[in-house]
């Protein structure tokens, strides 16, 4: 009987010896390869999104032709046409597309030039007092596109009022108005009595203008500071529509229009 236990047991522990052995010998699982991102799409820089804010189709640069020693702007219909006392507009330029904006005016009367702006602009015009509107912030129209032969008389009045060396710098000279391409337009508020004025650069509303008027295409024109570049006067009042891409472009760098012309590059 002992002798058939001790028979056993050497069975027993040379069946566990053999499958420790065999468990030792399975050849062990391959590695798990982990995939690496493709380098094949590589994530956008911020250098190359500025890069490319930086490039502009060449239909948007000013043609000029020179006439009678006067540089005339010929592609005036260019929502960039750059217009300041060096090029102008066409005396016969009037634009073919202007509307109506659906926002508030200091005025009543309905059927006059200056109620009016092109329609890419207008429609722009409408988003920037509604948002202004939710914001608490009220804001009024005074004076949209504004033709040759009106600017002649406001030019021609503020010369008698002012004499020409002054007038120069408060108003622009027919022809040389961005009034007349109908993607400007004066704005103002009740905090300064409907009035366009330096002062509604300091009012909540002006300043809100400021900061968010880029984000709906407009740019404030002649701003404070800049005054020898665009040879005008300080006007927080004076928007004009130049699109979302170039106005973004020229708010972030706090640059004019004639800069900005400046460092783009045209394709």
């Amino acid at each position: 009987m002992k002798k058939w236990i001790c028979c056993c047991l050497i069975i027993v522990s040379g069946c566990q010896s053999f499958g420790s052995l065999e468990q030792e010998q399975q050849p062990s699982k391959p590695p798990v390869q982990v995939e690496e991102p493709s380098s094949k799409t590589p994530i956008p820089s911020s250098e190359t999104k500025e890069q490319e804010e930086l490039v502009l189709e060449e239909r948007f640069w000013n043609q000029i032709e020179v006439q009678n020693g006067v540089k005339v702007i010929m592609n005036p219909d260019n929502v960039l046409a750059l217009v300041n006392k060096e090029q102008q507009l066409p005396a016969d330029y009037k634009p073919t597309d202007l509307v109506i904006p659906n926002v508030p005016f200091t005025f009543k009367e309905t059927n006059i030039e200056k109620r009016h702006m092109r329609s890419e602009a207008a429609k722009a015009l409408e988003e920037l007092f509604t948002a202004a509107k939710q914001q608490q912030i009220e804001l009024y129209a005074v004076s949209g596109y504004r033709s040759y032969e009106r600017q002649q008389q406001l030019f021609a009045s503020e010369v008698q009022r002012l004499g020409e060396e002054k007038a120069v710098v408060a108003v622009a000279m027919p022809g040389k108005s961005e009034h007349q391409t109908g993607l400007a337009i004066d704005i103002t508020s009740p905090s300064v009595q409907y009035t366009i004025t330096p002062t509604f650069g300091d009012t909540r509303e002006g300043k809100w203008v400021a900061q968010h008027a880029h984000e709906f295409g407009f740019i404030i024109r002649y701003p404070k500071g800049k005054e020898h570049i665009t040879k005008y006067q300080y006007e927080p009042w004076h928007l004009r529509y130049v699109g979302k891409k170039a106005a973004k472009v020229i708010y972030e760098k706090q640059i004019t229009l004639e800069e900005y012309f400046q460092i783009v590059k045209k394709i």
